[in-house]
């Protein structure tokens, strides 16, 4: 995201400095998510993560150091034009920690994305009951190596 595109949405740059100050910590999945949650769509004003948008993240160490991240995630209808934008900014965004030597994002449609993926904070955010969409069943998330 350039930075005009912060102001844009109506978002603070403290999530840019966010991710400056990610890099530099020790590795860990958490560092993983938390530089997924810089990635904003760029027609909603929420992040990829709180949006429901990732479905799995596997973190693989290479025997030659450094470690594979594989994304799988989903748009919020399969006709997004935005599928490629996004992919490229969670490519470019991971592959900037220093630890990821590989980044693979693959994006799917199968299960469908729903409202009901979506984090509370982002139902309120966008102005959603926080029942809403809860009755469609979520696809499991995998957060693990």
């Amino acid at each position: 995201m350039i930075a005009d595109d912060t102001d844009t949405l109506g978002l603070s740059n403290a999530a840019t400095a966010r991710a400056s100050a990610i890099q530099e910590g020790p590795f860990s999945d958490q560092t993983v998510w938390d530089q997924l949650k810089t990635v904003y769509d760029p027609e909603i004003p929420v992040n990829i993560v709180d949006l429901g948008l990732v479905y799995l993240c596997v973190i693989v160490p290479l025997e030659q150091g450094g470690n594979r991240v594989h994304i799988k995630m989903s748009m919020t209808a399969p006709g997004c034009g935005m599928g490629n934008v996004l992919k490229a900014d969670v490519e470019s965004k991971l592959s900037r920690l220093p630890s990821v030597k590989e980044v693979h994002v693959e994006v799917v449609f199968d299960p469908p994305w729903h409202p009901g993926l979506m984090s509370d904070a982002a139902k309120l955010q966008l102005g959603f009951d926080l029942d809403y969409g809860a009755t469609q069943t979520s696809p499991p998330i995998h957060r693990g190596r």
